[in-house]
């Protein structure tokens, strides 16, 4: 991004509209709704010694994800926020 062109300003740029959504709504973040339950059955059953296991785990986790796995969380904010929108910003559920 250019030094000084904030994040507000380039979406203004590009004609993208800014909406209003809750301060927490998974429904809409794709952490919670995308990703951690594939990480959470990943993790599952499995014990870590260290701290430094843990995370070289969720190293070797992230680096073998296919980058579909991000563009299918990214692409279904689309119906997920027209359905927030249609719901005028109520909980967007399955």
């Amino acid at each position: 991004m250019n030094a000084g062109i904030s994040i507000l300003q380039k979406m203004q740029r590009y004609g993208w509209e800014i909406l209003p959504h809750p301060a927490h709504s998974p429904d809409l973040a794709p952490s919670d709704f995308h990703l951690f339950g594939p990480l959470k059955r990943h993790l599952g059953g499995m014990a870590f010694e260290t701290e430094d296991d843990l995370i070289s785990e969720l190293r070797n986790w992230f680096d073998n994800l296919d980058v579909d796995f991000f563009r299918v969380g990214i692409n279904s904010l689309l119906s997920r926020w027209q359905k927030c929108i249609d719901l005028h910003g109520d909980y967007v559920e399955k």
